[in-house]
């Protein structure tokens, strides 16, 4: 994931402001509601937290991770968010563009942030303040600061919840979360991922230890880490792993998890998306580890 985040000015009003919380992270200013009346948000968590501050309606398009909630699926679809078309996004005649932190290619945003439209990068976020801080940046673009307010602290409740129950967890479980299985080859979640977040949230250890980000992890490291279950995102087509490409793994296939037929699978935006839902996503993650009485 890209990590480093651009000042962006706001040509059409020549505003430039920081965003909230003293992020390091230069953002661009808010664009006033005149300005934000079509709306064009890239990245499935800003549309998330565009939808729940009330703003679905200012919204002309998304992204294709923009999925939730299903009524942001009839409008045009400008591209993956790391694959962007200036001209897809462009020709909508937006208002306001607001994207992730992780939108690219650099070339493609760079056109977008110079084409005299108001252009907000959000933070990214691997940790519960970090979905204080997106919240706060998104409210702060559509001009809903208050509504930003409000569902900064529904949210903030539900991950102190979260928390607190992790916390409480006396035998956490070693979770191993894979992102790909091809040509035999593991990918796994590291530290600092939202991979990472998310398994620490729902009271769990992660088994990939050792290295930083999403890598190959060897037979060796996967024996060596002995997860207890193995999470991996609910995907269909090529990129779809059956229980038996699981089991018929020579490492994964002799890990406690895969003995046990603990292997749980979740909606990828849900799970690593780190938006409003998380705290959700931590609840269901929690009831597959230990159920839902802990």
């Amino acid at each position: 994931m890209i990590r480093s985040f651009c000042p962006v000015l706001g040509l059409a009003l020549g505003l430039a402001l920081g965003l909230a919380q003293g992020l390091a992270l230069g953002l661009a200013s808010a664009a006033t509601a005149q300005d934000a009346a079509k709306v064009i948000t890239l990245g499935g968590s800003v549309t998330e937290i565009a939808v729940a501050l009330g703003a679905g309606d200012r919204i002309i398009a998304r992204d294709t991770t923009s999925t939730w909630p299903d009524s942001v699926q009839v409008l045009p679809d400008v591209g993956y968010i790391r694959a962007l078309s200036p001209e897809n996004v462009l020709a909508l005649d937006p208002g306001l563009i607001i994207a992730e932190g992780d939108a690219g290619p650099p070339q493609a945003v760079e056109v977008l942030q110079a084409a005299g439209i108001p252009f907000v990068l959000v933070p990214e976020a691997t940790d519960p303040s970090g979905i204080l801080a997106k919240i706060t940046a998104v409210a702060k673009a559509l001009d809903l600061e208050a509504e930003g307010r409000v569902l900064g602290a529904a949210v903030q409740g539900r991950l102190d919840t979260a928390l607190a129950r992790a916390a409480a967890v006396s035998a956490p479980m070693r979770v191993l979360f894979v992102l790909s299985l091809q040509g035999g080859g593991v990918l796994a979640g590291g530290e600092g991922t939202e991979a990472d977040a998310i398994i620490r949230l729902a009271g769990a250890v992660n088994a990939a230890t050792g290295f930083a980000g999403y890598k190959p992890m060897t037979d060796e490291a996967i024996l060596a880490a002995a997860p207890d279950a193995i999470l991996m995102m609910d995907r269909a087509g090529d990129l779809a792993v059956a229980d038996a490409d699981v089991r018929a793994h020579p490492a994964l296939g002799q890990t406690p998890a895969a003995r046990a037929a603990m292997i749980i699978r979740m909606d990828g935006m849900l799970l690593l998306g780190f938006g409003p839902r998380t705290p959700e996503a931590a609840d269901r993650l929690y009831d597959a580890l230990y159920g839902s009485e802990g």
